[in-house]
């Protein structure tokens, strides 16, 4: 099966539909731009259509909705949970602008940029 993306006018995933390999495949040979014709067939109003795929070999990571999608890069993007997060450039997903530590349990600290210790309340001294 094969994922396509509706996106908007700003490139916000709006939602993600399958379409049957006996629509995008032929002769063995999968092709985007079959999937796309059908979903636009299908839906005369919808938006722009782009394939994804569900084992993240295409286009970074499997679109979500309200993800996004980068045009110059070609790779969906998850929503960035803080404003000093970035997208990596090859997977599309959010990373800290420091990293996360390799051992224990952390929580992002967005006024001091960095990462603090997770403490339960039951857990303190």
């Amino acid at each position: 099966m094969a994922h396509f993306a509706e996106l908007n006018e700003n490139n916000t995933i709006l939602r993600v539909l399958v379409v049957s390999n006996d629509v995008t495949t032929t002769d063995g040979v999968e092709n985007e731009q079959d999937g796309i014709d059908f979903l636009n067939n299908l839906f005369p109003d919808s938006g722009t259509w782009v394939q994804t795929s569900f084992n993240h070999n295409m286009r970074g990571s499997f679109a979500g909705t309200n993800w996004t999608y980068d045009p110059k890069l070609d790779i969906f993007c998850e929503p960035l949970p803080f404003p000093s997060w970035i997208n990596n450039e090859s997977t599309g997903r959010a990373e800290a602008p420091v990293p996360f530590p390799s051992e224990g349990e952390w929580i992002w600290n967005e006024e001091e940029q960095k990462w603090d210790e997770y403490i339960l309340a039951g857990e303190r001294e």
